[in-house]
């Protein structure tokens, strides 16, 4: 009785949040569109029965999907109101997402020994790196983007997965992955891993420079050094690498000029309104137009914030749902973060924990960077809010971390080992 009141309160709460919003947004405008209570009960319909597969089939964390689903209706909701067309496609994409969450579910199960594909990790993230410095189209400042029949995607999202991987491969027995077989001189093979575990981290990190991507590049490197400092006793490593934040800011600030842009708008967006600070000073008019308790959807104005669905709704959900509204999207990512740790934490394979951590602060980091830009605690980057902008190549991608993650959770499936030292 108590589990049942344990899912189905939260499970409640996201139908009755969808149901109103969409009931709002379809009574708001003359003539009625009917196509709004379409979208509405399809999103409630794909959500909800995602979260009872899991729920009653019983596929590990329960409150996962429950606390994503709640930042994809909001997400979807004011991507819809924004526009119709991309609301749309954001939910074609959900539903995609969610397939490919229960098949990277499976496939994460039924697959064994992940840590021994260490290497195809690393020549995948150089395939996908090689072939969008060639292909790749420059899109507001970053070549990152490959277009192939009108439909576009970035392969440095499927990165962001791989790194991860090769991140939990070699902590699993740490110092050991390389050339093991061929130097039997523990120190020098230690050495030699070491430096190679560098290497490796900062050619991803150095390709996504080169595309100029810096936000993800951002991304990977705090990665790299979080799931560092925990899983690895040398803290010479550690204070080594991060030694390289500050000649890494200074390279990147007078290398792209689009980062002195952004650096410059961040430090006073009022000089230059009208161009360079445009961007973030419409965005913090939004989020202090919705005072508290916001607008109310649809009656809003965050369609004078540019680039409104993708890196700035995070200050249209303020604007129509106010200052409570946003705090509530902060608190449910924290949430996630939160509970993924705790399952993190729980884990007695190795592999898993490095895993998990690492999916855990990549998507927890992520939505620290870009509503940190929205609101103008640190300079803007180009990359989106989980779960809750729009766009195909990172909802994918965040579905697929998220089911490899809910299959992490899943005690049946956690078996002890690996557990070397470091």
């Amino acid at each position: 009785m108590l589990g049942a009141i344990t899912y189905r309160r939260p499970l409640n709460l996201i139908a009755a949040f969808n149901i109103i919003g969409y009931l709002f947004l379809f009574f708001s405008d003359e003539p009625y569109n009917w196509m709004t209570l379409a979208v509405g009960g399809a999103a409630t319909f794909i959500i909800c029965s995602a979260c009872l597969i899991i729920i009653k089939r019983n596929h590990g964390d329960e409150y996962l999907i429950l606390i994503v689903s709640m930042l994809l209706s909001v997400g979807l909701m004011m991507i819809y109101r924004l526009d119709e067309r991309l609301g749309l496609k954001q939910l074609v994409w959900i539903a995609v997402g969610l397939g490919l969450f229960f098949a990277f579910y499976h496939i994460y199960i039924k697959v064994d020994k992940w840590d021994r594909f260490a290497y195809v990790y690393i020549a995948l993230s150089a395939v996908l790196y090689l072939v969008t410095l060639v292909l790749g189209r420059n899109i507001n400042g970053a070549v990152n983007w490959i277009v192939i029949g009108g439909f576009s995607f970035q392969p440095s999202e499927l990165c962001k997965i791989l790194f991860v991987f090769f991140l939990a491969s070699y902590f699993k027995n740490p110092d050991n992955l390389f050339l093991e077989k061929y130097i039997q001189d523990k120190r020098l093979r230690v050495l030699l891993n070491k430096v190679l575990l560098m290497l490796v981290a900062y050619c991803n990190i150095g390709f996504l420079v080169l595309q100029r991507e810096l936000g993800t590049a951002l991304l990977l490197f705090l990665t790299f050094l979080l799931v560092l400092y925990v899983f690895s006793k040398d803290l010479k490593l550690f204070l080594l690498n991060s030694a390289f934040i500050v000649p890494g800011v200074i390279f990147g600030y007078f290398m792209f000029y689009h980062l002195r842009v952004r650096v410059d708008a961040w430090l006073n967006p009022w000089a230059d309104i009208t161009n360079k600070g445009y961007q973030i000073a419409q965005s913090l008019f939004a989020i202090a137009s919705g005072g508290f308790f916001g607008t109310g959807i649809g009656m809003g104005r965050p369609d004078m914030v540019p680039a409104v669905s993708t890196d700035f709704i995070f200050s249209a959900i303020c604007e129509e749902m106010g200052i409570f509204g946003g705090v509530a999207v902060v608190l449910l990512c924290m949430l996630f973060t939160y509970r993924g740790i705790k399952i993190v934490l729980g884990l007695k394979d190795r592999f898993k924990k490095i895993l998990g951590l690492g999916i855990v602060t990549m998507i927890g980091l992520q939505t620290f960077i870009i509503i940190g830009g929205v609101i103008k605690l640190i300079p803007l980057t180009g990359i989106t809010l989980p779960f809750v902008s729009y766009g195909g190549s990172s909802l994918i991608t965040s579905f697929i971390a998220l089911g490899i993650l809910q299959a992490i959770s899943n005690p049946k499936f956690d078996r002890a080992g690996g557990e070397a030292n470091g």
